[in-house]
Parts: C-alpha cells; sequence; structure tokens
C-alpha cells in the first residue's frame, strides 16, 4: 500500500487528486468509484497502457485521455491496490504483478 501510495503520488495526484476526487467532467474520481469495482481488467489496461475514448464512472460520461505511465507491471499492481482500497474503495482480492502481466493491449 505504501508503495502504492508513492506512485499515486508522482503520477496520478494531478489529475485524479489527493483525495481520488478527479475533476468534474474532466478527469474521473477514483474515489468510491463503481469502475474499478466493476471493471479491474479494464482499470488495469488503463494505468499500464492508458485510457482514451469514453467511459462511465458513478453514472457520469467520462471522455478524454490518459497517457501511459510507463509503469512496470509490479508498480501497476501497486497502485491499484492502494487506489482500489483506498477513499471509500475496497477490494480484498489483491492484484498481483502476474496478473497484471497477463493484460494486454
Amino acid at each position: 500500500m505504501e508503495r502504492g501510495k508513492d506512485i499515486y503520488t508522482d503520477f496520478c495526484i494531478n489529475c485524479h487528486m489527493p483525495e481520488g476526487e478527479g475533476v468534474e467532467n474532466l478527469y474521473p474520481p477514483l474515489a468510491k468509484s463503481d469502475y474499478l469495482s466493476k471493471n479491474r481488467e479494464a482499470s488495469i489496461r488503463g494505468i499500464k497502457y492508458g485510457q482514451s475514448g469514453e467511459m462511465i464512472v458513478n453514472e457520469v460520461k467520462y471522455n478524454g485521455d490518459m497517457a501511459p505511465m510507463g509503469l512496470s507491471d509490479d508498480e501497476v499492481a501497486d497502485v491499484m491496490n492502494y487506489i482500489t482500497n483506498s477513499w471509500g474503495n475496497k477490494n480484498d482480492d489483491i492484484v498481483t504483478e502476474e496478473e497484471v502481466s497477463k493484460v494486454k493491449k
């Protein structure tokens, strides 16, 4: 969790904000995010390879781009575990480096 928090602070906080609240109509929230809980593989893919196109998060449509962060598989796993267990999110099924390595573009 601590490694994931450090990665979040270095790579994600500028858009998704300190408490995962995002920026209304621009950057989706990670806090209490239904997307994270319902779209695990897509969430991993977005962090690993970047994200573009329409997505619905907490009943709000977002249609932006997120550049790939250049993170290694273990860093993607760490940040996924941090965000899926912070700000009202709960994930008992830990994301592993092996799981991330199997997610393809």
